[in-house]
């Protein structure tokens, strides 16, 4: 297995595992039993990631190692069994979805590139593998998609992208790439949510 292989794939770990967190904390906020904040985790956590391979025809990831499916059930229990004290902590929910997008925006960058696609197709597929978990999830809890919300979010994982593309280009290894693009990501959503940073909105008049 080649390096950049590896990498990709504790990104995408990592990733499943903060939008797992995510998801599930989000079903324990509407009351879901067990059963719903685990398909709300699996939801966010596979989403994006599968839609990305469906739309580049590869087997969706999670097809290939039961290892996703084990992780969320591994972020459910941490919830169920740790769930009052990380409501000690303001924003939780927050925090683990902008790693989580950060880091499937990279993978979704790094999949792409390996199967031959273009940098601005792999920026897409990066943003679609970040944020299309999280609409699934605002779907099945009748939540307004937090992409449409004022506040920004699919746009950090644009911005991530083009980090990760503008370091590549300035001959800078995966060690850096990775880092920079997590970083922008991270830093643009939550300077976002603290200064309550927003695109302009649309007006029908």
């Amino acid at each position: 297995m080649e390096y950049n292989e590896i990498i990709s794939q504790v990104v995408e770990f990592l990733g499943t595992f903060a939008f797992a967190i995510s998801g599930i904390r989000h079903a324990a906020a509407k009351h879901f039993d067990w059963f719903g904040g685990y398909v709300c985790g699996i939801a966010v956590a596979i989403g994006g990631g599968t839609i990305r391979d469906v739309m580049l025809g590869v087997t969706p990831f999670w097809m290939t190692n039961p290892f996703y499916i084990i992780c969320t059930a591994m972020a459910l229990v941490l919830v169920i069994v740790f769930n009052k004290k990380l409501e000690t902590f303001n924003n939780t929910w927050m925090v683990f979805d902008t790693l989580g997008l950060a880091l499937f925006t990279i993978a979704g960058i790094q999949k792409s590139l390996m199967v031959g696609q273009p940098y601005w197709v792999a920026i897409i597929m990066g943003c679609i593998t970040g944020a299309a978990g999280g609409v699934i999830r605002d779907v099945l809890l009748n939540n307004e998609p937090v992409i449409f919300r004022r506040e920004i979010y699919a746009m950090a994982a644009v911005a991530g992208g083009v980090a990760y593309w503008a370091a590549d280009l300035l001959g800078a290894p995966v060690e850096i790439t990775v880092p920079v693009s997590f970083f922008v990501t991270c830093f643009i959503r939550f300077l976002a949510v603290r200064y309550h940073i927003s695109l302009p909105k649309l007006r029908d008049n």
